[in-house]
Parts: C-alpha cells; structure tokens; sequence
C-alpha cells in the first residue's frame, strides 16, 4: 500500500490537529519525566506546518514532508524537532523519485530517529511506537491495537536514552511524551487509511 498525496496531507493535517487539541496532555506527560513542554512545543511546531503548507500547497510527497520536516526543526524545541525533522526529511527524500510502501515509508523515518537521536526500540522513546508500527505495516496488521500495545509497553519502560534517563527506575510508569506524540501521528494515519 502507498500513500498517495492527497491522503498524505490529510494525515499531516489531522497530526496538526492532534497536536493542538493535545497540547496540555503532552506537557503532562513530559512534566513527569522531562521538562514540561513538549506539547507547547509540537504545538509550535504544528502552526509552523500549517503555515508552510498554506504559503506554498506542495504539488507532491516530497515537498509534503520536505516542508513538515523544517517545520519542525525550526520551530520545535529540545530534541523533538530534529527527531521529527530527520524523520520526515528521510521520507522526503525516499519518494523523490517515485512512491514507495507505506511500511517502507515509515521504516525510513524510524531510522532516520534511531541514526539522529543514537537510540533503538527499549529505550523508552519514540522509536517505541513508530518500529511497531513499521513492522505491523510490512505484516498488513496495523491498526489501532498497534499503537495502544506499543505505548503500554513504552510505559512499563525505564528510559535510557534522553532527558527521562536521568530518573532511571522513576521513569517507569509514565508514557513517554514523545511516543505519544508519535501515537498521534499514527492515529491520524489509522483515520486516513481505515486501519
């Protein structure tokens, strides 16, 4: 299955969506175990996509995700922008040329994570949530169970790898902000495919 542009922007626009309507819950989640502030700053980041793709409607994937990526690494704060930011960076550059899968597609910006943030699945991050979903994608069994299982499992996680590391063992217990995010992303991809 591929994603064609139409269907790539609505999942960018209800991702924006996701973000704004979940700010204070994102900044919950990151109060526990960070500083407080991921969903002010995806929410940052979420009126910086939106500005881009009013200014300029991208006329392909490419420059869809090429925009969502500076979007984000301008304007999202701490670690989270240049996450994002490779993520789709790496996306835009896989379709430049043609389409690919959509597990492909998200295999690419999991990697393009787990090279720029130097972490892997089980280390309580976003990796968490997108590796699942990659690998539900190339197995035809994504869904909404996908996401649920994979942020159950992030919570029961001691992080060791970014800012809820320093609390080790206190970490476990709490959803990782980013990988609810991230949960985010894909519930807008779910509403857009029909998982």
């Amino acid at each position: 299955m591929k994603l064609e542009l139409t269907d790539a922007k609505k999942w960018i626009n209800l991702f924006v969506e996701k973000l704004e309507n979940n700010q204070a819950t994102l900044n919950e989640l990151d109060t526990a175990i960070g500083d407080g502030d991921h969903g002010t700053n995806m929410d940052r980041g979420a009126k910086a996509v939106t500005d881009s793709l009013t200014k300029k409607d991208p006329d392909n994937l490419a420059d869809l995700y090429k925009a969502t990526a500076f979007a984000m690494i301008q304007k999202v704060g701490g670690a989270s922008g240049p996450l994002y930011g490779t993520a789709f960076l790496d996306m835009s550059k896989a379709v430049k040329e043609e389409n690919i899968e959509l597990s492909d597609l998200i295999q690419v910006g999991t990697d393009g994570i787990k090279r720029r943030g130097q972490s892997d699945v089980g280390m309580k991050t976003m990796i968490d949530v997108w590796q699942p979903v990659s690998d539900s994608l190339r197995a035809d069994k994504f869904d909404q169970s996908v996401v649920d299982n994979a942020l159950s499992k992030v919570k029961d996680l001691v992080a060791t790898k970014g800012r809820a590391s320093y609390l080790e063992e206190k970490s476990k217990g709490h959803i990782d902000p980013g990988a609810q995010s991230s949960a985010y992303l894909f519930e807008s991809l779910i509403e857009v495919i029909g998982a």
